[in-house]
């Protein structure tokens, strides 16, 4: 499964604006007549304090007010508190919106409320932790008066109860503890030499459930699923039966299975050799989403039976199971059905055993109207007339596979075709009014099919694929066996319009899906801690196929930004193991992240550059062909890989440091020129540390089987493959003696195709430096970018000094290549974001002028057109983009001359199809432009497009358009609810979105995690992207509280456990590096 791309996803490190406390009322907000004002006095309103919709910032009022930390207002400054206040302990007084906490004098408070109250005047907002009905444990923190009477003494008879009831207990304690033949522990009083016994729940009926497990029994498996189903696209509603083939392993009285939200209206079971089904009692078990079934007599260890179920539910309103979707088609609403059930959400449409370990085949047929098509996996055996106008499709049995690969659709849909030379029907479905622009996905697949046939030796097992683009679709894309589906914005390509990184994203992504087909699909990973085997190799083959057959596209470049990302996460303590213990439905779906994704891709392209390519290729063939429609562990490959000859060294215990422990190492280089030596060195890298954990301190067990490449000053020429030297690093320290004479440097992690980073000593460091300002280009593009990277990741851990890896970007004046140049402006624009919403607008201003004293001729050479090729054309993209949001020369002027001229056109083609989205942002500043991309927004086909748009109307700094287009989203209206992760997470990066962001996402939570799994990707960059920017303990405290106050135990997320040390990191750059900064500059 490909997850979705945020636009706007590079913010790393930003620290949030001051933001204003008090309740905001989106709905009167959104009916607001642009000529109605408010009067803003100080005072708060039954209403709320209403919001000035022109967020043009006075500089006073910016630096005052926005961006101060509020210590006089909640005083943090000592132990955060991990609770809300309790109601005596503050009082809310709403002329001066002000929190007054106990022990804090009333004139401590004095020097800053002439700026506080001005400023919430200009601005119109007050943000504080809104109350909602089922949040009253934190609301009533801030919204109830404290009395303010003294505290009374307890009456004597209170306390002689008191202690009457204490006596009571510590009696019955004693008792127990000293019961003869009794184990006191804190799960109870066991007698001694005896096991505990499992605790059996109870059902929905109130009797007992026969299974406490998650993971569901092995007793009785499945071999066969005759499944048949009718949605009534009028009604929302679809009923069906299934029957499934069992074989029983053991002899048990039970079957359990896996069942959500279905209403089972008949039961029954019969011997396979038997016709005669008996009735059987159905028990569900909510919690577990399981169902079992009560079977007497008791089912015999080796027989085979038919289980009979018949159900019925609603088509989902969300984005998991059998869900409806809907879309325009001559200008009436269509509805259709389609399914997306990794990972545990097959349940939801039919009864099954819904764990990737128990495959089995399937044979389903689709009840549909006339004017539906339906799909599945596999090709069409038959149609058959039904009475009332229906029609039963029935597709042909399947492969042995896991039931989250399982699909079908039922829509109104048209397709484009071709047949291979091994006679394989490649189909492009989507909606009738996108027909012209599926021939670009037909002609990648067509090349990728044969690719991967022919690099893994093994034909595509099916005869046929179909890729179908759904209006609503939550992730990127998902691999069903025969019938992947995608977002519309990454399969449909229109060659006028697009530009040529939507091109890439494209054939990246159709790149992923198709080698599923063989790493998922038909081999599969046997339950989900193992989920990298599945993600990882897709991501890594996504990028290798395009550098063999579309070289055009030079996927290099955001490769190296892949495993940048990936780095970036993997460096925080909230991280885990590639692969790690899940069991929940919310772990399982928290293991869709970059560690499985672009860490087990970094891993496997290490993998490759050790082993080579030719034995790489050798060991997964091997893999394959042993494993096929089989489920396998994290050591099967390794042991897969061991069997190919000339590997010589244990990759089983190389590999098990990469996915069995968390993070990754950083390499310590030291070089001795008097004895011409290299002294290595390893420990975990971490961008902060914890005192209370061991495993988070530099001096930890971590170690790591590291496979270091490396050149001298003797002998870098890339060319020479002897240049390109290796050692692998096993021990703490190690030695590396050299055979070249005089080496006055060495270079290490060629190309950055290993996952660590290198920390050179300073006198290295210092001729690497002196290499790049006389010869920057005697190092690799992907070197380059490589060293910057690591210089500014190394300062925030404070292994080197922001002013050192500052430096580095002096050369910049002389560089022209796309990646150094976009990971130098990332990494000094993430500065200029914290320096700048700290309200530290000049020190901002002089890294801003820093900026473009490096880039500014760069930026000057640019041209408004799509010439060049695509690193070319990507660089000048990035350039102009940063151009105009800073102001920069003539950018805005031309930016707004080519968006006046689309308006009066209303045609695309006048414009550069790679800036557009700058164009789109710069138009979208005013009022007139804004709205007039709303409404293109809502008129135009194209995915790509609107996604720009969409992005552009997100950067608005009208807080009325902000707040109007993420509840456009949420609510589904004419923005799908699939881009509120994106809306927020571009929002969240501008100096006022900001301030709407995560308020909006507190406001809504409930309606958020309705729509969209808790612990899926969607609500994780919900989490973190929406808090990002937050850097002070205040805003800390806040985040922490809301999470803890919740029901749902969303503070058990990995994601919120992310995004709050995401914020103590914000909180130690500023704290460590700020005086540094300013000195520097």
């Amino acid at each position: 499964m490909a997850v979705p791309t945020i636009l706007d996803g590079q913010g790393l490190f930003s620290l949030e604006p001051r933001r204003f406390r008090g309740n905001i009322n989106y709905e009167r907000l959104r009916q607001k007549k642009p000529e109605e004002t408010f009067p803003f006095d100080g005072g708060i309103s039954d209403q709320g304090l209403w919001i000035y919709e022109r967020a043009q910032l006075p500089r006073n009022m910016i630096e005052n007010s926005m961006f101060e930390e509020e210590p006089d207002i909640v005083d943090l400054a000592k132990e955060p508190r991990l609770h809300p206040l309790e109601p005596d302990e503050v009082e809310y007084e709403p002329h001066s919106s002000r929190l007054l906490v106990r022990g804090l004098g009333e004139h401590d408070l004095e020097d800053d409320e002439e700026d506080y109250e001005s400023s919430a005047r200009l601005l119109g907002m007050s943000f504080m932790n809104r109350s909602s009905n089922h949040r009253n444990n934190m609301s009533g923190a801030y919204n109830r008066e404290a009395s303010g009477e003294p505290c009374s003494f307890s009456s004597a008879r209170t306390v002689i109860i008191g202690a009457f009831v204490v006596v009571i207990i510590l009696s019955i304690a004693m008792v127990v503890y000293f019961l003869p033949k009794c184990t006191f522990t804190k799960e109870g009083c066991h007698k001694k030499n005896t096991t505990l016994t499992l605790i059996y729940p109870l059902a929905t009926n109130g009797q007992v459930f026969p299974w406490p497990k998650m993971r569901l029994p092995n007793a009785v498996v499945p071999m066969h699923y005759d499944l048949t189903l009718h949605p009534n696209l009028t009604t929302m509603k679809f009923t069906g039966s299934v029957q499934i083939t069992l074989l029983a392993k053991e002899d048990t009285n039970n079957i359990t299975l896996h069942s959500y939200g279905l209403k089972i209206s008949k039961a029954t079971i019969a011997p396979r050799a038997s016709n005669q089904a008996k009735d059987v009692q159905v028990l569900e078990y909510l919690p577990h989403q399981q169902i079992a079934i009560k079977v007497n007599p008791a089912l015999l260890n080796g027989k085979k039976y038919t289980l009979n179920l018949e159900f019925a539910a609603n088509l989902s309103d969300g984005f998991s199971g059998f869900y409806k979707s809907s879309y325009q088609n001559k200008n009436k609403t269509r509805i259709l059905a389609a399914t997306q059930f990794e990972p545990t959400s097959a349940r939801k449409a039919f009864p099954c055993f819904d764990e990737p370990a128990f495959k089995a085949t399937f044979t389903i047929k689709i009840i549909r109207d006339a004017e539906h098509i339906s799909l599945s996996n596999m090709q069409k055996d038959a149609t058959t007339s039904l009475d009332n106008g229906l029609f039963q499709d029935t597709f042909a049995e399947s492969l042995n596979m896991s039931t989250y690969l399982v699909a079908f659709i039922v829509a109104e849909l048209k397709n484009v075709c071709q047949e291979t030379e091994s006679g394989i029907l490649v189909s492009i479905y989507a909606v009738p009014d996108k027909m012209d622009q599926m021939h670009y996905a037909l002609e990648a697949s067509m090349k990728l099919l044969k690719f991967y046939e022919d690099f893994f030796n093994i034909s595509y097992p099916l005869k046929k694929l179909d890729l179908v683009a759904l209006p609503d679709f939550e992730a990127g894309a998902m691999e069903n066996w025969g019938l992947i589906t995608f977002r519309e914005i990454a399969l449909l390509y229109k060659e006028e319009t697009a530009s040529v990184l939507d091109k890439q994203i494209v054939t990246l992504v159709i790149a992923h899906e198709l080698a599923h087909q063989w790493f998922g699909n038909l081999v599969t990973m046997e339950w989900w801690n193992d989920l990298w085997l599945n993600e990882g190799f897709a991501t890594f083959m996504e990028y290798f196929s395009l550098e063999k057959i579309f070289p055009e596209l030079e996927v290099a470049d955001r490769f190296l930004r892949t495993r940048f990302e990936a780095m970036e996460k993997d460096s925080m303590n909230s991280s885990h193991p590639v692969s790690t213990p899940v069991e929940t439905a919310e772990q399982i779906d928290e293991m869709f992240d970059s560690v499985s994704y672009e860490k087990g891709a970094s891993i496997l392209l290490m993998l490759k550059d050790y082993l080579s390519e030719t034995v790489f290729q050798q060991g997964i063939v091997r893999y394959l062909n042993e494993h096929k429609y089989q489920n396998t562990k994290n050591e099967d490959l390794w042991n897969s890989i061991m069997k190919v000859k000339n590997v010589d060294f244990n990759v089983k215990e190389m590999l098990k440091t990469w996915t069995l422990q968390t993070g990754f190492p950083v390499v310590t280089i030291k070089l001795d020129k008097t004895g011409n030596k290299i002294h290595l060195s390893q420990e975990r890298f971490l961008r902060m540390s914890i005192s209370q954990d061991p495993s988070s301190s530099p001096n930890s067990s971590h170690l790591w089987h590291i496979p270091l490449t490396y050149m001298t000053s003797s002998c870098s020429n890339y060319g020479q493959p002897k240049c390109i030297k290796t050692w692998l690093l096993k021990n703490k320290t190690d030695i590396i003696d050299l055979k070249e004479p005089n080496v006055t440097w060495v270079k290490f992690n060629i190309n950055m195709n290993g996952y660590y980073i290198v920390h050179y000593e300073r006198e290295i460091l210092m001729e690497l430096l002196g290499l790049l300002q006389s010869n920057h280009l005697a190092l690799s593009d992907q070197d380059r970018a490589g060293f910057i990277n690591n210089a500014f990741v190394l300062a925030s851990a404070g292994k080197i000094s922001v002013q050192q890896a500052l430096s580095i970007t002096k050369y910049m004046k002389n560089e022209s290549s796309n990646a150094p140049t976009a990971e130098a402006l990332l990494q000094l624009r993430k500065i200029y974001w914290l320096v700048q919403k700290r309200g530290m607008l000049q020190l901002a201003d002089r890294m801003e002028k820093y900026i473009f004293t490096i880039f500014g001729d760069l930026i000057n050479h640019q041209v408004w057109s799509n010439s060049g090729s695509l690193s070319e054309r990507q660089l000048r993209a990035t350039l102009l983009s940063v151009a105009c949001d800073y102001n920069y020369g003539t950018c805005v002027q031309n930016a707004s001359e080519l968006f006046n001229n689309w308006e009066n056109s209303k045609n695309l083609s006048v414009l550069p199809s790679d800036l557009t989205m700058t164009i789109y942002t710069v138009g979208a500043r005013d009022d007139k432009g804004w709205t007039f991309l709303h409404q293109m927004y809502n008129t135009l086909q194209t995915e790509a497009e609107k996604s720009k748009m969409l992005h552009a109307m997100a950067k608005s700094s009208n807080p009325r358009e902000l707040i109007r287009l993420m509840q456009e989203s949420l609510q589904h209206e004419t923005i799908r609810a699939q881009e509120i992760p994106s809306i927020l997470s571009t929002a969240s990066k501008t100096l006022v979105g900001c301030l709407f962001a995560w308020d909006f996402v507190k406001e809504n939570w409930d309606n958020i995690v309705k729509k969209f799994q808790p612990g899926s990707f969607t609500v994780e960059t919900i989490i973190i992207q929406t808090t990002s920017q937050f850097s002070t303990k205040t805003r800390l405290f806040e985040v922490q509280t809301f999470f803890d106050s919740l029901k749902d135990k969303s503070s058990q997320l990995r994601a919120v456990q992310e995004a709050l040390e995401v914020i103590r990191l914000n909180i130690q750059w500023m704290e460590k590096n700020l005086k540094s900064l300013e000195e520097w500059l």
